[in-house]
């Protein structure tokens, strides 16, 4: 086998060698691996490449824009934010692939414009062109008819005119906070006859659909017809109507933008008495996080982001001038548009063959044997949600404990718990308060849980409890006996109809009982364990592991079959 050497003047790293001590890959320590942040990045140009795919229907492909668009708010809410946040603190840290955080931050840099101008091209040279030949149109304000823009008009002065709030900067104003992902307008205008220049900022309402359809019949605002519609931007309307809201005032220049913050660094609270109020305090303070990221339509108006760089403390190359919607999550509304002929055929998982009789006690068959269940191909609500319910209702059911990590509004699974405290069960529920951008919901979940009797934990001081695990303990004949569930993914019934994960149903006294373990360790801080069948995180899950890998490697140097596969989340 030839060598691999690695470039010239690199550090020279420990070389892999095969059974007779020859080496067969030299590499430098920073070749051995790939920075974080570009390979987070690598997966959402993953995400790009199903929206570039003619394979997929319209409506998906537009649903893929939108959730690269996500994935970047979220990149740089976090990744970018904690990268900024290290350069200011003077920490210009080499990281595993040898890159310093400057040269990361450039690298990120680089890659997110290239995929935001992939993206601006996939949307207005694919899929704006392939949605108009199926009867679904974009245009702008100035493209509609003399009759359309007067109803339009209409519909703006009774809809959004009264909720606009436009905020001046004048030495009577201070620069109006930006929050999070908004989208606004920055106008700059003068009173005739002077020179002097004011800027006002108009924030785009949210309530109000950003996309406003224009039916040829029936009101403006509703699509009538999904197979001839016509859709204006929310922000164009507004941007044309600059005159009622600025009476009296020449308008000079406009530009659109939108604002990206922290997410906030996260806390361990160590430091808190009281872990519920810790986030809750976190959660208002992250409101105010420092901006990261200024987004703008190409070509923007020089003196307004000077102002806004300013203002906002951002560098030039914090700003992205870009293509295509400035806000991709404003095509929700096309992506529901009731067009099945667009969209992937629904699919609807089958129940698991052993769950087809529903009059048949799920723990029965859990007590025959093992169930492994894999979502959405197998139906989550015939299996888990169904688990839950059972053991709320069972009288023979003592005790359940569950983790919640995330979980839908509406969840089953908190309507199952509170059942089940309310009927005179021991009911225990871990709710992870550090889920991220779930906050605020699980401490609402927390608080509902607590008024109707649920003890609920809150998680590890210092650890994010990422488990997905319950425990249902039931009285039988021969005596207690210990019932549990072990997923891959959260319990969240939303989710589980979109994203692959795996679920064990199984009362195996090995696992359930160090299952009980665990729960005493998340719920009432019992001293750590030493798992035999469990693999935790971070006591014995990265040990198990690390032998596991070092067992196919020295049965591959033996000659021996040495196979690993893994799956795991990007």
């Amino acid at each position: 086998m030839p060598r691999i050497e690695p470039p010239l003047g690199a550090p020279r790293g420990r070389a892999a060698r095969d059974r007779s001590g020859e080496a067969l890959i030299t590499m430098a320590a920073g070749e051995r691996f790939l920075g974080r942040d570009l390979l987070w990045l690598a997966f959402n140009r993953r995400v790009l490449a199903q929206a570039q795919d003619p394979t997929h229907p319209l409506l998906e492909r537009v649903k893929f824009l939108m959730i690269v668009a996500s994935n970047l708010d979220e990149f740089f809410m976090k990744r970018v934010a904690l990268m900024n946040h290290r350069l200011r603190s003077g920490h210009d840290l080499v990281a595993h692939d040898g890159a310093t955080v400057r040269e990361q931050l450039a690298a990120v840099r680089s890659e997110v414009e290239a995929q935001q101008r992939e993206q601006a091209a996939c949307f207005e040279g694919e899929l704006v062109p392939a949605l108009a030949k199926e009867g679904i149109r974009f245009a702008s304000y100035s493209e509609l008819s003399d009759l359309d823009r007067a109803r339009v008009d209409e519909w703006y002065r009774a809809n959004v005119f009264p909720i606009l709030t436009p905020l001046a900067v004048d030495p009577g104003h201070r620069f109006p906070f930006i929050s999070n992902l908004s989208e606004s307008l920055g106008v700059l205008m003068v009173q005739p006859g002077q020179a002097e220049r004011l800027f006002a900022r108009v924030k785009v309402p949210e309530p109000v659909p950003r996309l406003v359809a224009v039916p040829k019949k029936g009101p403006i605002g509703m699509v009538t017809d999904p197979r001839d519609v016509v859709f204006v931007p929310q922000v164009q309307i507004i941007r044309n109507n600059l005159d009622g809201i600025f009476p009296g005032m020449e308008v000079q220049e406009v530009m659109e933008f939108r604002v990206t913050r922290s997410a906030g660094l996260e806390g361990d609270g160590d430091d808190a008495e009281n872990l519920l109020e810790h986030v809750e305090a976190e959660m208002r303070q992250r409101r105010f996080a420092d901006p990261v990221r200024v987004e703008t339509p190409p070509n923007p108006s020089d003196a307004i982001l000077t102002l806004l760089a300013g203002e906002l403390e951002l560098e030039r190359s914090d700003v992205y001038s870009r293509g295509g919607p400035l806000e991709y999550a404003d095509l929700t509304l096309l992506a529901a548009l009731d067009r099945p002929d667009l969209k992937h055929k629904r699919w609807i998982p089958v129940v698991p063959a052993r769950l087809r009789d529903e009059d048949t006690d799920i723990f029965s068959v859990v007590r025959e044997r093992d169930l492994l269940v894999h979502h959405p191909y197998e139906s989550f609500q015939a299996s888990v949600e169904r688990f839950i319910a059972s053991a709320a209702r069972d009288p023979s059911v003592l005790a359940i404990k569950q983790t919640l990590y995330r979980t839908s509004r509406g969840s089953p699974f908190i309507d199952s718990l509170i059942q089940a405290a309310e009927d005179g069960k021991a009911v225990a529920c871990l709710v992870e308060l550090r889920a991220r951008f779930d906050e605020d919901k699980n401490v609402r979940f927390a608080r509902q849980l607590e008024k109707h009797g649920v003890h609920v934990a809150y998680g590890v001081v210092g650890l994010k409890t990422h488990s997905k695990c319950s425990l249902v303990v039931r009285k039988e004949s021969d005596g207690l006996r210990t019932y549990a569930h072990i997923g891959t993914g959260n319990y969240h019934p939303g989710t589980a109809q979109a994203y692959t994960d795996c679920g064990l149903l199984t009362c195996n006294p090995r696992i359930t009982g160090e299952l009980v373990t665990l729960f005493n360790y998340l719920t009432g801080r019992a001293a750590a364990h030493e798992y035999q069948t469990l693999l935790v995180a971070p006591a014995t899950m990265r040990k198990r592991f690390v032998a596991l890998i070092d067992r196919e490697i020295e049965a591959a140097r033996s000659g021996g079959p040495a196979r690993i596969v893994a799956k795991m989340n990007a």
